[in-house]
């Protein structure tokens, strides 16, 4: 491979890592308190965080862009007092593939957390344990499989995130180009052969990642 796939392939998973263990506590967080609490308004919740599914990409990074833009609510707050300019960097696509991949990643937790019996964290505070110890040691050790699966799976998606990325961070060699942008910008060009042979590179890191997510999906069943 050529220096520019390494450039665009490593930018790719590090940003796709990151953006996973940005939202990770924040969605192990929010599964958590899906699967063991109800009160009024859970399922708007449910249906706010799914949102990201099934609206069109483009929309779900329009609605970003107006958030964190120059000029936006947050955008205007984060580049006056940390200095940090979010749309058309490295952190607009953070921003952006951080957003996609977030429901994947609650969805599955909140399915791992519902399959740890309530019975066996009753019993640890019957034992004198607190609610923190009670989650370290007993429901995320339980959890652990589904909870890597879910991971692995918003890594996934991060690594293909094409739409809303593009609205916020655009296609700039060697400052936002990942390997979904630059496929896109190389058909464009009509160089497919390129094209194509990031596109292979694209999907066997997809399929490992996947790959990965169902092999401990299937050691959680077992």
């Amino acid at each position: 491979m050529s220096a520019e796939v390494w450039t665009v392939t490593g930018f790719t998973m590090g940003v796709a890592a990151f953006s996973t263990l940005l939202i990770l506590p924040f969605g192990l967080a929010l599964a958590w308190v899906l699967a063991r609490r109800n009160w009024p308004g859970k399922s708007i919740v449910e249906t706010f965080v799914a949102l990201p599914l099934v609206m069109p990409p483009v929309a779900t990074g329009l609605l970003l862009l107006k958030l964190l833009g120059r000029h936006g609510p947050l955008g205007g707050w984060l580049e006056a007092h940390p200095g940090w300019e979010i749309i058309f960097t490295w952190r607009g696509v953070v921003a952006a593939t951080a957003v996609m991949s977030f429901p994947l990643l609650v969805r599955t937790a909140r399915v791992a957390f519902e399959g740890v019996n309530p019975r066996l964290e009753q019993v640890a505070r019957t034992l004198g344990a607190g609610p923190w110890r009670v989650f370290v040691t007993v429901t995320l050790p339980l959890a652990s499989r589904g909870l890597v699966a879910g991971a692995l799976l918003a890594f996934a998606r991060a690594l293909g995130e094409f739409g809303a990325t593009i609205m916020v961070a655009g296609y700039i060699p060697g400052k936002t180009a990942t390997l979904a942008l630059s496929i896109y910008h190389l058909v464009q060009l009509g160089r497919d052969d390129e094209a194509l042979g990031l596109l292979l590179v694209s999907v066997a890191i997809a399929f490992g990642a996947v790959w990965a997510s169902e092999w401990f999906l299937r050691r959680k069943k077992a």
